[in-house]
């Protein structure tokens, strides 16, 4: 068993934030290890919800007496995989990717996270979904909200009570997506709440100047085999600006701030403030680390007011672009900023558009910063980016809600270390990150060489060493 609605998952009682994870589901109960080799086989009714981490409506003292067994107890049969072996595993991103403009077998998530099923069949105006314990839901598409790796409507789960219908029931044949037109074709859909809206595209980014952000809009991504579209660069404002316009904006900013006129704001509150909902759990992040080559030199031929703004400048820079590429900033470490993305909805887009984050750090910093800077007789900034996927633990220092929140884990550690081996003005990720990024970006990356004495990190699944890639 190595997949399922809540393997691997952690879980909490109602006054316990970590009684271990799921190692095993079944049809009827889930399999739980603790950190002290306690086992708890806790049936499927006393989970409470299930998100981020299993809740179970229980104290730990009530798990403990009700469910706890032998660690080395025979662990109960999983459920089946449905192939027979792993040569006729199949493919479903390439099946996806066959077939771009189905919903078929994509996950269904409820607006409250709660995981529902998957989509069974796809009509013009409903999904089909098969949930858990023989459910199903015939929901209206003018209730999705978001289509990924899983589609997300707009209802919680309680809510939904009103579209299940008997299992058995006849799957409806009338009104099946049909290939239309050519737009279809490409799997250029976007979902409004109400009907389905068709959109061109442009590929080239450097035409969009100044075009409105409708949040209504969700664009339907389908995985690594489709084909690449640039990630489009917005501001806080909502607007969609071509990178000249970006580049004229912050040396705008730099100039008024060298002359003393501008002051950066470099708060890290928006991501506190999402973190703090995370406490005391796991969660998969992107860890992005930007680090500014070059700035003991620089404390040592610039006034310490001159050297503040730079350093303040390159951070709110920095950060202003992790924001809108829909990331968030951690924290702030000497020269370094340190950004991360969530990557629990779909780890294919975040990766790529984590890639696109950091490609625009390094464009705007070579082409946007450092002219200004040469204008006024400052010395140039490059960058050194690396980038790791991966579960990490968030940790608050305190215990009221101003208390600092950080993040601690393997891919935190990583990353860090990928950057110090990553060259100026060059972006490195990770071997997970790596294999979740669409095959264009893969083929601009090489395999960075690393000796024994400098990188000792280890690929957890394989045992093997764990690949560094860096832009060629």
């Amino acid at each position: 068993m190595t997949s399922g609605k809540y393997f691997n998952k952690g879980v909490k009682a109602l006054d316990a934030a970590d009684v271990g994870h799921v190692v095993r589901e079944t049809a009827n109960k889930i399999i739980v290890f603790g950190k002290k080799k306690e086992r708890y086989d806790i049936p499927l009714h006393e989970i409470q919800q299930v998100g981020a981490n299993v809740l179970i409506g229980l104290q730990l003292s009530e798990i403990v007496d009700r469910y706890k067994v032998e660690r080395g107890k025979p662990m109960p049969p999983g459920r089946k995989e449905p192939w027979p072996s792993e040569a006729a595993v199949i493919d479903l991103a390439a099946y996806e990717g066959k077939y771009p403009i189905s919903l078929f077998n994509k996950g269904v998530r409820a607006n409250n996270e709660d995981d529902l099923g998957h989509v069974m069949k796809e009509t013009n105006d409903k999904i089909i979904v098969f949930g858990y314990s023989n459910t199903r839901y015939d929901i209206p598409k003018n209730h999705i909200i978001a289509v990924g790796r899983n589609v997300i409507v707009d209802i919680d789960f309680p809510e939904l009570s009103k579209y299940q219908v008997d299992r058995n029931s006849p799957l409806p044949t009338a009104d099946e997506v049909k290939d239309e037109d050519e737009d279809q074709k490409l799997g250029v859909n976007l979902y409004t709440k109400g009907n389905r809206k068709e959109e061109e595209e442009d590929d080239d980014i450097t035409k969009l100047e100044n075009v409105k952000l409708d949040e209504k809009f969700y664009k339907y991504y389908h995985g690594p085999n489709e084909e690449l579209k640039p990630i489009q660069h917005k501001e806080q404002s909502g607007q969609l600006f071509d990178l000249q316009t970006l580049f004229a904006q912050r040396q705008d900013r730099l100039h008024d701030a060298l002359e003393d006129r501008y002051k950066y704001n470099t708060s890290i509150k928006r991501g506190q403030d999402f973190l703090l909902k995370n406490v005391s759990s796991k969660a998969p992040f992107v860890v992005m680390f930007i680090d500014l080559v070059g700035s003991t030199n620089m404390s040592m031929t610039l006034p310490a007011e001159k050297l503040v703004t730079i350093i303040t400048a390159f951070s709110r820079e920095v950060s202003s672009i992790i924001e809108s590429y829909d990331g968030y900033v951690l924290k702030y470490v000497g020269d370094a900023v340190i950004g991360f993305f969530p990557s629990s909805f779909n780890k294919y887009l975040t990766c790529d558009r984590s890639f696109e984050c950091a490609e625009s750090i390094v464009n705007v910093i070579k082409d946007g910063i450092n002219p200004i800077l040469a204008k006024m007789n400052f010395p140039q900034l490059t960058v050194k980016i690396g980038m790791d996927e991966g579960e990490n633990v968030v940790v608050q220092y305190g215990y009221d809600k101003s208390s600092p929140i950080d993040i601690l884990g393997y891919s935190m550690n990583v990353a860090a270390k990928i950057t110090s081996l990553t060259p100026a003005n060059k972006i490195s990720v990770g071997e997970d990150v790596f294999k979740l990024l669409h095959p264009k970006i893969q083929s601009r990356f090489k395999q960075l060489p690393t000796s024994k004495r400098e990188w000792k990190y280890i690929d957890r699944r394989s045992g093997n060493k764990y690949k560094i890639y860096s832009l060629k």
